[in-house]
């Protein structure tokens, strides 16, 4: 028999895991759902403060260049990793609290079951971006996402990291919470198109440096 053809369907805001299962499931079959990348004209549904606090700049930035003629970027960085991350700080992401965890000598605690994934990208890989928003010089308003296009799961980074320092493996804790997105994944072809970004780090080596890399307070 044909396998039944496969649709896009934009999950439900999470609630609480059913039976330790946190994948977001179908609103229409409730069957567990398979993530995919996002580009960046996909419709906005921010699901967290965080994310509900910078569309707002995003729209304003729009308004002021439709009514001035100017030129505005914005560059939807993901997870950014890297030398003189502020250390342990939630601001700063997992990678920050992993990496002050394991100095500490204690393992890393991951949320959920380690499955949640992300696209780490380099510091130096988002560099490039910021120069050529700045360059750009055609009006209007345009958006890019910054990312590797390479996603790896939360607890991929916990265990790199923990490789790398040579300490305690990480513990999957099972702990959640309900403003977290589950997967957050984004397209980075028009970045590349379009201002020519390709971030160059590897996730290997890039933890590999990161263990040993100076970090802020």
């Amino acid at each position: 028999m044909p396998r039944p053809r496969r649709r896009a369907a934009r999950p439900a805001h999470r609630g609480r895991p059913r039976r330790g299962v946190f994948e977001p499931r179908c609103p229409t079959c409730d069957g567990l759902l398979e993530p995919g990348t996002v580009p960046e004209d996909a419709p906005v549904d921010p699901r967290n403060t965080y994310a509900t606090t910078k569309l707002p700049q995003e729209h304003l930035a729009a308004v002021w260049a439709r009514n001035t003629g100017g030129s505005a970027v914005s560059l939807r960085c993901h997870s950014v990793y890297g030398p003189r991350m502020p250390r342990n700080t939630p601001y700063a992401g997992v990678a920050s609290l992993f990496r002050s965890a394991l100095a500490r000598g204690e393992a890393p605690r991951i949320f959920e079951d380690g499955g949640q994934r992300r696209d780490f990208v380099h510091v130096r890989d988002i560099a490039a971006p910021d120069l050529a928003a700045m360059r750009r010089e055609e009006p209007g308003f345009a958006a890019y996402n910054a990312c590797s296009g390479r996603p790896r799961t939360i607890g991929d980074m916990a265990t790199a990291l923990a490789e790398a320092a040579d300490g305690p493996a990480p513990i999957t804790t099972g702990n959640y919470r309900l403003g977290d997105v589950r997967h957050i994944m984004a397209d980075p072809r028009r970045a590349t198109e379009e201002i020519g970004f390709h971030a160059q780090a590897g996730f290997a080596e890039g933890m590999r440096e990161f263990d040993t890399a100076a970090l802020r307070a």
